[in-house]
């Protein structure tokens, strides 16, 4: 479990198929062969651990299923793609985001990216299927960033990253045309659920 809170910005030095050896900063002592890593939303498995071939920090493996590559922008990455990093929430953390678990229910596509003072407007459009669980002041987590929803109109909506956002996560690269993993809030997609027996 994770709360769309990004701790690093890893890249991808390697890919063969569904395997994606990524490096990051973490400390390689601190992750576990077998430990959940979001990347970019999405929550993968590291298989092997190893300290970084730059110096200082590790260098990951992790496996994706043909689901996961085919329902999450997972089998666009690429040599050099950067990747939204996030460890797993910890007994005791803050819970600063909000629940986010990893598990992506499609790709949103950005249309439009507006500036906003300093900090910048982004409109997606969601697939017709999830635009239903999406709320104005209702959470999103996109890429593995928790954001608020600011409006909503059909299948579109906006949200707005402030600086830190934008330098501190991949979110200052972005433009209309790039597809995004996104994550409905859990406890929308459960009200949802709950409706369908309503008497």
């Amino acid at each position: 479990m994770f709360t769309g809170l990004i701790s690093d910005v890893g890249e991808v030095v390697l890919r063969s198929g569904g395997q994606f050896t990524i490096e990051c900063s973490y400390d390689p002592a601190s992750i576990p062969v077998g430990a959940s890593i979001a990347c970019d939303g999405v929550c993968l498995t590291a298989t092997s651990v190893s300290p970084s071939a730059l110096g200082g920090g590790s260098r990951f493996t992790a496996d994706a299923s043909n689901e996961t590559l085919t329902k999450t922008t997972l089998d666009g990455w690429r040599t050099g793609h950067a990747v939204n990093l996030e460890r797993p929430l910890k007994s005791g953390d803050e819970l600063g985001g909000h629940i986010v678990t990893g598990h992506v229910d499609g790709r949103a596509l950005i249309v439009g990216v507006t500036g906003d003072g300093d900090s910048q407007r982004f409109l997606l459009e969601a697939p017709e299927h999830l635009a239903m669980y999406l709320a104005p002041k209702g959470s999103v987590a996109l890429d593995g960033t928790s954001l608020t929803v600011n409006e909503v109109a059909g299948t579109r909506f906006g949200v707005n990253l402030i600086p830190h956002t934008l330098t501190a996560t991949t979110w200052g690269r972005k433009k209309p045309g790039d597809e995004v993993n996104l994550e409905v809030d859990l406890f929308a997609r459960y009200v949802a659920r709950l409706m369908e027996f309503r008497p």
